[in-house]
C-alpha cells in the first residue's frame, strides 16, 4: 500500500527557542526530499519530532496508512557498548517488535481479552520488519558494505568509518515504509557513498534526508526544503542541490528587486510629500512675516499653502497604501581565520618502526616524518587505520613497538572525529573558556564577554553558550572547535573528517582558512572538494594498516 507522510503547519522548538513555524510538507512514494539549512536550524529536531522522540509544539504529523513504519538514522554515532547485531536489531525496529510479540504471547497464555488480535498484529509487524531472518541477513549485508566484523563486536571498538558502515548496514537491513536519514554520508568512503545512494534511489517509499553533501543530494533528491532561520522563512524547491542553489539565488534576486522597487516608489512619494509640506510651511511663514496689508492677497497665499499641504498629505497617504514589501535580511556570513602561533621545530612528529595492535587490527610497521609546513592528506577506505595512524603520530595511542616523538614548540589544534571535547555536561561557554587558556596579549584568562563574542562569530549565541556542551548538535560542536582555533594560537592543525556535520557555508570558510594557514596540516577526509583546495604537499594512502607516501 502506498505510504504518505503529511506535515501540516508544524512548529518545532528546542527548549525555549522556536526554530521554525508553519512547515507544510507532503511526502509520497518516490519522493526524496532534502531538508537543508545552517547548523542549528532544526533539521535533526524535525526528524526527532516526526518519529515521536520530541513532542509536537504546534501543527500535526500524520502517516498514511496509520500503521506505516518509519526508519530513522540519527547523525550521532551508536552506543559504543552495543554490539553490531544488537544495534542492527534496535535500529530496524526488530528489538521492539520482539518485545511486543513476547508480550502478546504472554497475553494469550494468560487469557487476556482481545489477546489474539494483539498477537496477530504483533506477528504481522514482526514479519514485515524482517525479524525472522535478520540474523542471517546481517553478515551478508555487512560483507556487501565491506564491514568484515563479527556481529558480537562492540561498536566502540570500530573506527569512525566502520561505525558509519554499521549505520549503513542498519539502513540496508531496514524494511520500513518511510525513511528519515540524518547526515547519512558522514565518514563513508566512496564505496559506502555509492551504496547509500543506490539504496535511497531504490527505496519505493518517501525519504527525508538532512545532509550537506552536495554531490549526494544531487544524485538522489527530487526536492529541497530550506529552513532559512536567517530570513525567518521556509522555502520549497524542486530538483536536487544544484537546482536548489540556482532557484534560491533567483528567488533572492527577485526578493531584493521587489523590495528595491517598492522602496524607490515609497521614498519618491514621501520625498514629494515632504517637499510639499516644506513649501506650505514656507508660505505660511512668509504670510506671517511679510506684512502684506491686503487681506485678499494674504488669503490667496494662505490658500496656496494649504493646497501644498493637502497635496503632501495625499502623497503621504499614497505611500502608505502601497503594498509593503519586507526588506530581505542580509545574509550572515562567517569570516573564519586560524590564529597561527610561533613556528614549531623543523621536525613536527615522527614514527619509527611503529606498530599498533588493537581489536584484531594491526597498523605498521610505519616510518614517517612530518616536517614543519607539510600539508598531508591521510586517505583510505573505512577501517584502513587512518584515525589510528593519527593517534599514534600524536602520541595519543600507545605503540605495541617502535618509537614516536613530537618536536619542540609544537602547538596542536585538533578537530577529532567524535568532537569529544564537547562531550560533557559543562556549559559551552565554560568549556571553550577553559580550552582557550590565557590570552597571549594580556597573559590573563579570557574575559567571559570576549568568549561570548568569539562564539557569536560562529553562530553560537546566547541560546547556545549556556547549554550543556553535549546538547549541541554535531555541527554546532564543530563550530565551537573552529572558534578555539581562532582564539588560540596553533601551529599544527589535525583535522579528522572536519566537514562532517558542517553546513555548506562553514565548509567553504573552513577550506579557505586552512588554505591560508601557514603551519602544518594533517587532515583525514573523504571530501575531495576540501582536499583539492588546501594546498596539499603529501598524500598518505593507508591500506590494510600499511602507509604509502606520495609527494605532490
Amino acid at each position: 500500500m502506498p505510504s504518505t507522510l503529511t506535515i501540516t503547519d508544524l512548529a518545532v522548538a528546542f527548549g525555549a527557542r522556536t526554530l521554525f513555524t508553519g512547515l507544510d510538507l507532503t511526502l509520497s512514494d518516490g519522493d526524496v526530499t532534502a531538508v537543508v539549512g545552517p547548523n542549528g536550524s532544526g533539521k535533526s529536531t524535525l526528524m526527532r519530532t516526526i518519529v515521536g522522540e520530541l513532542p509536537v509544539d504546534a501543527g500535526s504529523v500524520r502517516l498514511t496508512p496509520r500503521d506505516a513504519t518509519v526508519a530513522w538514522l540519527p547523525q550521532l554515532l551508536p552506543d559504543p557498548e552495543e554490539t553490531l547485531l544488537a544495534y542492527a536489531r534496535r535500529r530496524t525496529g526488530v528489538t521492539s517488535a520482539d518485545t511486543e510479540l513476547e508480550c502478546a504471547s504472554a497475553a494469550i497464555a494468560s487469557g487476556m481479552p482481545e489477546s489474539e488480535e494483539r498477537y496477530a498484529t504483533a506477528l504481522e509487524r514482526w514479519l514485515a520488519l524482517g525479524a525472522a531472518d535478520l540474523d542471517e541477513r546481517l553478515p551478508e549485508v555487512a560483507a556487501r558494505v565491506g564491514l568484515d566484523v563479527d556481529g558480537t563486536r562492540p561498536l566502540g571498538t570500530l573506527s569512525g568509518g566502520q561505525a558509519a558502515r554499521a549505520c549503513l548496514v542498519a539502513v540496508l537491513l531496514s524494511q520500513y515504509d518511510v525513511l528519515l536519514l540524518d547526515e547519512p554520508t558522514n565518514n563513508l568512503d566512496s564505496r559506502g557513498l555509492d551504496l547509500m545512494a543506490d539504496f535511497v534511489r531504490g527505496h519505493d517509499g518517501p525519504v527525508l534526508i538532512a545532509s550537506h553533501d552536495r554531490t549526494f543530494l544531487d544524485a538522489v533528491t527530487t526536492s529541497v526544503v530550506e529552513l532559512d532561520v536567517r530570513q525567518q522563512r521556509i522555502a520549497h524547491y524542486t530538483g536536487g542541490w544544484s537546482d536548489y542553489v540556482v532557484q534560491r539565488e533567483l528567488a533572492r534576486t527577485h526578493a531584493w528587486e521587489a523590495y528595491e522597487g517598492y522602496a524607490a516608489e515609497r521614498d519618491s512619494l514621501l520625498a514629494q510629500a515632504r517637499q510639499r509640506h516644506d513649501w506650505a510651511d514656507k508660505g505660511r511663514r512668509n504670510i506671517a512675516l511679510g506684512g502684506e496689508p491686503d487681506k485678499h492677497i494674504r488669503e490667496k497665499h494662505r490658500a496656496r499653502a494649504d493646497r501644498q499641504a493637502a497635496k503632501g498629505a495625499r502623497l503621504a497617504r499614497a505611500a502608505g497604501r502601497l503594498d509593503a514589501v519586507d526588506q530581505p535580511r542580509k545574509e550572515w556570513q562567517l569570516r573564519y581565520t586560524i590564529t597561527e602561533g610561533p613556528p614549531s621545530a623543523d621536525v613536527v612528529a615522527t614514527l619509527a618502526d611503529a606498530v599498533v595492535e588493537r581489536h584484531g587490527f594491526r597498523l605498521g610497521p610505519v616510518g614517517l616524518v612530518v616536517g614543519r609546513g607539510d600539508r598531508v592528506a591521510i586517505v583510505g577506505d573505512n577501517g584502513s587505520g587512518k584515525t589510528t595512524l593519527l593517534a599514534a603520530l600524536l602520541g595519543d595511542l600507545p605503540l605495541t613497538s617502535g618509537r614516536q616523538s613530537l618536536g619542540t614548540r609544537v602547538s596542536v589544534g585538533v578537530i577529532d572525529q567524535r568532537r569529544q571535547l564537547l562531550e560533557e555536561d559543562v556549559r559551552v561557554l565554560d568549556v571553550v573558556r577553559r580550552e582557550l587558556g590565557h590570552d597571549p596579549k594580556t597573559g590573563q584568562q579570557w574575559p567571559i564577554a570576549a568568549v561570548r563574542t568569539l562564539l557569536a562569530k560562529f553562530g553560537l549565541g546566547a541560546e547556545h553558550v549556556s547549554r550543556p556542551a553535549r546538547s549541541l548538535s554535531m555541527g554546532e560542536r564543530t563550530r565551537a572547535l573552529m572558534a578555539l582555533f581562532q582564539g588560540r594560537e596553533v601551529n599544527v592543525l589535525v583535522l579528522d573528517e572536519p566537514t562532517n556535520h558542517l553546513d555548506v557555508d562553514a565548509i567553504e570558510q573552513l577550506e579557505a582558512a586552512v588554505a591560508a594557514f601557514g603551519g602544518t596540516v594533517l587532515v583525514v577526509s573523504h571530501d575531495e572538494h576540501l582536499l583539492d583546495g588546501i594546498r596539499l604537499t603529501h598524500r598518505w594512502h593507508v591500506v590494510d594498516g600499511r602507509v604509502e607516501v606520495a609527494v605532490l
